[in-house]
């Protein structure tokens, strides 16, 4: 059973293998939760490779070292999942997660509403309609894994 509850996405996530994050590689996050994150790849990842992240859409850009858990090919992609090593990426991913809904938000409101907002508009908005009902999972609770 899955610890961490996932919050999709399909924010842009810049990754590296070597020691200095190298912006040529860009993917895109499909989920992040407390615990790690996964997102799609046009390269295959070793599991037990040591990866360098960095989510640069939100404000202080969030940067993470994290270990390939798994890597799956779907098609001419990959989906790969990684564990934050750090336990204080764990509580910054929650930061990320918020980032995460408040895009979807702008852009389901765009859609259904016709509504154009920048990112300060909508999240005032999300947070107005939904950050009291954000899971307010901590590390420590019970019954957590990736």
């Amino acid at each position: 059973m899955r610890g961490y509850v996932r919050h999709p996405s399909d924010i842009p996530i810049h990754f590296s293998l070597e020691e200095v994050v190298d912006e040529g590689d860009v993917d895109y996050l499909q989920n992040v939760s407390q615990g790690g994150l996964s997102f799609c790849s046009n390269r295959y990842i070793p599991p037990g490779s040591h990866i360098l992240l960095k989510i640069p859409l939100v404000k202080p850009v969030f940067q993470a070292v994290g270990r390939v858990t798994w890597c799956q090919a779907e098609g001419r992609h990959y989906h790969v999942g990684v564990e934050f090593l750090d336990r204080d990426d764990s509580f910054r991913a929650r930061m990320v997660e918020q980032v995460c809904h408040i895009e979807q938000y702008k852009r389901q409101v765009l859609e259904t509403e016709g509504r154009v907002l920048n990112g300060e508009q909508a999240a005032k908005e999300w947070i107005r309609r939904y950050a009291a009902s954000f899971p307010n999972l901590l590390p420590d609770d019970e019954d957590q894994g990736s």
